[in-house]
């Protein structure tokens, strides 16, 4: 669940047939059986990694980013992606729209994400966020340092991380304002000179037929009824992922100034990507 007001009409449930039911039945189906099946090798996978080279994933990664590949497949989105992940120490960060999200940056990146603490009990995703590794923090002034501290060890150990700066997914018709808190992590003394930050962009286009916001998961929304929609959805919709240019952290002031830059870019990307596709 996602609290947060766009100030926007709560998507309509679509009206789902019989076949409509099986084709998500199928989907669900399917999806569960690759995830299993991934998820078995990447253990094993693991078992012999994590004693040659710890956190980090040479052969394990590639095995997340074909199983996320082909999920996409499975579930009926086509994906166009432009530019490349940076290679160098950091962390990527992007606008947040869906649940989808996740598949679609690690079919693309080997990376740890970071993610509130609630995800790790969602149907499905929490599963897998917690299988990969998947950095938690809980949205807490409380926690504040802790949880920077723990980012920053991250980061100095050469882990390559993303994260969501909005805090929440918005409607997938805007980019909501960035939180700073994260960015911090980025100018320890230990950091600062080494670490870059590569701001990407996700846009989402829904099928004809469905209501632009179709794939996007904000407010109040059942994650599994969104789940089941998507799934048992006949048209197919596509996803545009962009990778930006990587700032370096030194050329930036404070922590304000890198999110602000990060914002700017992902903003006026997602922006020109809805006006080109509405163009057309």
């Amino acid at each position: 669940m996602t609290n947060v007001d766009h100030n926007t009409p709560e998507l309509v449930a679509p009206d789902l047939n019989f076949i409509a039911y099986v084709r998500g039945i199928i989907r669900l189906i399917l999806l569960v059986a690759l995830l299993l099946g991934g998820s078995a090798i990447y253990i094993i996978i693991r078992m012999f990694e994590w004693p040659l080279v710890g956190k980090k994933r040479p052969v394990s990664g590639y095995i997340t980013k074909l199983v996320c590949q082909i999920s996409l497949l499975i579930i009926g989105l086509k994906l166009f992606v432009s530019g490349r992940p940076m290679n160098k120490k950091g962390a990527i960060v992007s606008n947040h729209i869906s649940w989808l999200d996740i598949f679609v940056l690690n079919s693309q990146a080997r990376m740890y994400f970071v993610a509130k603490s609630e995800v790790s009990a969602w149907p499905i995703i929490g599963w897998l966020a917690n299988l990969t590794g998947t950095i938690f923090i809980r949205r807490n002034k409380l926690y504040a340092k802790s949880q920077i501290k723990l980012f920053e060890d991250c980061l100095i150990e050469g882990q390559r991380v993303l994260f969501f700066p909005e805090g929440t997914s918005s409607d997938g018709v805007r980019v909501l304002p960035f939180k700073s808190t994260l960015f911090e992590s980025f100018f320890g003394e230990s950091l600062k000179d080494l670490a870059f930050v590569q701001p990407a962009s996700i846009s989402y286009f829904a099928p004809n037929s469905k209501d632009t916001r179709f794939y996007a998961w904000f407010g109040e929304m059942s994650f599994v009824k969104h789940f089941f929609w998507v799934l048992s959805s006949k048209s197919i919709g596509h996803i545009n992922l962009k990778f930006y240019p990587e700032l370096k952290v030194s050329s930036f002031s404070n922590r304000k100034k890198l999110a602000e830059a990060c914002f700017s870019e992902i903003q006026e990307g997602f922006t020109r990507e809805l006006k080109e596709v509405k163009g057309r």
